[in-house]
């Protein structure tokens, strides 16, 4: 018997992924907290998506079909719409949750404070030789959405690590369509804007390390801007921050080809912070030529960066 009222609703889009996808469905079925139902989001895939599928006899799970292909985020928001459960987890098509996730997350939520909307873990990241690294999420402070290091403090937060309040959604919305890359760092800083987040410190997913969105190149610069505009207002007496961002996006930009927006943004870095060298000696390389910033973009130490700048101001 179906159960219709399931307390967890665990949402799992997928795209083309019928090699796979079935070792990220089995994980979740093979959890020892037993309370949930799954649904699959096929997202327009034109392999054999929907048969691997269909080869799972679990009533819990429920499949719907995308005609065409739309995105993490629409694909996300339609398991979001169909969700009967109080609370929701994500699952990504290509990893695997380790079974004793949602049995310590749920019991977890027993004993925490009621403002507490995100229960997260850390992770297990497996590379394609499968070598296996532990990925320490952050410990998030609520009330301050960036960290000491100038970045988001949700960001290194894994999606498919979470266990979100279903009332959460209903609040601070769902994910953002027009997001080409950091999809889940947009929502988790609306999360953190208005609830608390609780940090288990165990590796409680394994989070393959695949061909997907996070490598697409282009998609970089206009996720950050994006972020940058929608926050502004939170972040923006934070100069170093906004600095940092903009020589991100500038970067990025440059090295995507898109030569000549960067340059204003490398630009905007160094009017933000006039005394940083870094934003400096980026200015100038913005203004050496293409060729010669894709090079020592290249080079991630800043004192190299420094010396085979100045050895190729010299050489002019």
């Amino acid at each position: 018997m179906i159960n219709d009222t399931p307390r967890v609703s665990v949402i799992l889009p997928t795209y083309n992924r019928a090699h796979i996808v079935s070792r990220a469905i089995q994980s979740v079925l093979d959890q020892t907290y037993q309370d949930f139902e799954i649904i699959i989001v096929d997202d327009g895939s034109s392999d054999k998506t929907k048969e691997v599928i269909q080869k799972f006899t679990d009533r819990r799970i429920r499949y719907v079909r995308h005609q065409q292909n739309k995105g993490g985020s629409a694909a996300r928001n339609t398991g979001i719409k169909f969700a009967k459960g109080e609370y929701i987890a994500f699952q990504d098509s290509d990893d695997e949750w380790l079974p004793q996730k949602l049995k310590i997350q749920m019991e977890t939520f027993e004993i925490v404070p009621s403002e507490v909307g995100v229960i997260y873990t850390d992770m297990l990241r497996i590379k394609k030789d499968e070598e296996v690294e532990y990925w320490h999420s952050p410990t998030v402070v609520y009330g301050n959405l960036l960290n000491p290091k100038l970045e988001y403090q949700v960001f290194g937060i894994g999606i498919q690590s979470t266990l979100v309040k279903r009332e959460c959604f209903n609040k601070v919305g769902c994910f953002d369509k027009r997001f080409p890359r950091y999809i889940d760092l947009d929502l988790l800083i609306r999360l953190l804007k208005n609830y608390h987040f609780y940090h288990i410190k165990k590796p409680l997913v394994k989070y393959w390390v695949t061909e997907g969105i996070s490598s697409n190149n282009n998609a970089e610069p206009i996720a950050r801007r994006l972020l940058l505009e929608k926050y502004f207002e939170d972040v923006q007496k934070n100069k170093n921050f906004v600095a940092k961002q903009y020589s991100m996006i500038g970067c990025a930009l440059q090295l995507n080809g898109n030569f000549t927006e960067g340059k204003n943004y490398t630009i905007k870095a160094f009017k933000t912070k006039p005394l940083n060298i870094t934003y400096l000696l980026i200015l100038i390389a913005s203004f050496s030529g293409q060729r010669t910033f894709i090079l020592i973009s290249k080079i991630h130490q800043k004192i190299i960066f420094k010396i085979v700048f100045f050895l190729h101001l010299i050489k002019k």
